[in-house]
């Protein structure tokens, strides 16, 4: 693994020779700063040099990386429920999955509960959507939207736009094109052309990429071709006592459920673990290659900020909808509470106003975007939101005495997908972390065990060893109980809609 410091040393030459930043004339007329919030989809920080992880040294995100040379990179972000729709959904309006009703791939958000957008509006904001929206209903509390329809195709794809018949029958298509090039070319014709300059603006800017299946542009089909991708440690090995995870969810093996190998086109003819092997190496390499067609796009449009003068006033925030299972747990795509999928990379870029080469620990969620990209505009979260800003942090400021002490997560398909993950919930603290498999869906079927697993994850930060019945930690897990009964009811997550999750959850509380 390559140390932080050396990365972020790394990425700062790039912003001395030009890969980022140049200073900028500051006598521009004073007002609110520009807001770009650029978004990937399924972008892990294992697949981000600054956060040195076992892939940092394939060279995939040096953009990305002078982002968080040039800014502050957070350490402890995390989604509250680890699938696409749903953690969009919590950006956008601030609450949590049972608060806005997506709960899975099915929900949708409609245009009068859109309130990020519209409380940037009512701060004298011109608005904008581009690229993935994945929440159905019109993005209308945009002042401009030019959308993928649904989850959208890698390779000419097709845009939602505004114009003369109902949504979504308004549709451009931009042929010959990879979706990450065609999104940053709308997003920059827009910044370009499009705006009221006027006014401050608030620029969503989403990646499809890199979405599995993944399928990158033609230009990056040689890279890495003759690179051996490190693997992580646990590339075999599911977390040790956990009945959670046992038999389901994605891998690489011939045997996992969800039949990787197949979908690569590895030889069925190779033996394990050749074949698991063979299957990592290809599935590393499509990945990294969308991540690196996403990296080369946001030079573009950093390039495009220094060049109108406008870098200098613009708030830069650098995420992924949720992390991304590589390898590690021998699972692939996310859904899980194991860190993995639960992290989210956040970093922000904000010259003069967040220190250069910053690091940040606190605990935050998804819920918390909204009411810090709200202050940072000169507002204040709506009583709706159930998140709380931290823009105090962008500055470098000490956190408060009450901020949160955990934060909460909850997957809710439960077998649905092919991929086989029961549903669950728990809380992930500073140091530990508790997860309740409750093996039940909404109509009382209950085709898994119910399961508790515990980590400390400062003694096992890779979460491979379940605690739960070691007598050691019996009073942090009884206060962990405590708490997370209280999370539930205090953010409304007490599956009263539900009553047989709810009997299975008090039949197995004390398990």
């Amino acid at each position: 693994m390559i140390p932080i410091r050396l990365i972020s040393l790394a990425a700062a030459l790039f912003l001395q020779v030009g890969v980022a930043f140049p200073a900028e004339d500051k006598d521009s007329p004073a007002k609110g700063p520009n807001i770009l919030f650029i978004m990937s989809d399924d972008h892990t920080t294992q697949a981000i040099g600054a956060y040195g992880g076992r892939l940092a040294g394939l060279g995939a995100t040096p953009n990305i990386d002078a982002l968080a040379a040039g800014g502050m990179r957070f350490e402890r972000v995390f989604c509250h429920n680890a699938i696409c729709t749903p953690s969009r959904a919590s950006i956008l309006t601030g609450q949590y999955s049972q608060t806005n009703g997506v709960l899975d791939l099915g929900g949708r958000i409609p245009p009068s509960r859109q309130f990020l957008p519209l409380e940037m509006r009512k701060l004298g904001y011109e608005t904008a959507m581009v690229g993935k929206w994945h929440l159905k209903e019109e993005p209308a509390a945009f002042d401009f939207y030019c959308v993928l329809p649904g989850q959208g195709k890698y390779h000419d794809p097709d845009f939602r736009v505004r114009g003369d018949q109902p949504w979504p029958k308004n549709v451009i298509k931009r042929k010959g094109q990879h979706s990450s090039d065609a999104i940053t070319d709308l997003g920059l014709a827009w910044l370009r052309d499009q705006r009221d300059k006027s006014k401050p603006f608030f620029l969503m800017h989403h990646f499809k990429a890199p979405h599995d299946m993944f399928s990158h542009a033609e230009r990056y089909a040689l890279w890495l071709e003759e690179t051996t991708i490190p693997e992580p440690p646990n590339l075999f090995d599911r977390p040790d006592g956990s009945k959670g995870s046992r038999g389901l969810g994605s891998g690489v093996r011939k045997d996992a459920p969800w039949f990787l190998g197949r979908r690569l086109g590895i030889s069925p003819e190779l033996r394990e673990p050749a074949y698991a092997k063979a299957c990592y190496q290809e599935y590393l390499k499509r990945y990294l290659r969308c991540v690196k067609g996403v990296d080369d796009n946001v030079k573009r449009l950093i390039e495009q900020l220094r060049q109108s003068g406008e870098l200098d006033n613009t708030l830069i925030v650098y995420t992924g909808d949720q992390g991304f299972f590589l390898g590690e747990h021998d699972l692939m795509d996310k859904r899980w509470m194991y860190e993995e999928a639960m992290r989210m990379p956040f970093i922000v870029h904000w010259p003069g106003e967040v220190p250069s080469q910053a690091v940040n620990d606190w605990l935050i969620n998804n819920t918390d975007f909204a009411p810090t990209l709200l202050e940072v505009a000169g507002g204040k979260a709506p009583e709706v939101m159930q998140g709380r800003s931290f823009a105090a942090a962008l500055r470098g400021k000490p956190k408060p005495a009450d901020w949160r002490k955990s934060t909460y997560y909850r997957y809710w398909m439960h077998l649905a997908h092919r991929l086989a993950v029961p549903a669950h919930f728990g809380i992930r603290s500073d140091r530990h972390k508790l997860i309740f498999f409750y093996g039940c869906t909404p109509d009382g079927k209950q085709p898994t065990p119910v399961a508790w697993e515990f980590y400390d994850l400062e003694k096992d930060p890779s979460e491979m060893t379940n605690r739960y019945a070691d007598p050691a930690y019996a009073a942090v897990i009884a206060g962990m109980k405590k708490e997370l009964r209280e999370t539930r009811v205090r953010l409304g997550e007490t599956d009263e809609k539900y009553p047989a999750i709810q009997r299975i959850i008090e039949a197995h509380w004390n398990d």
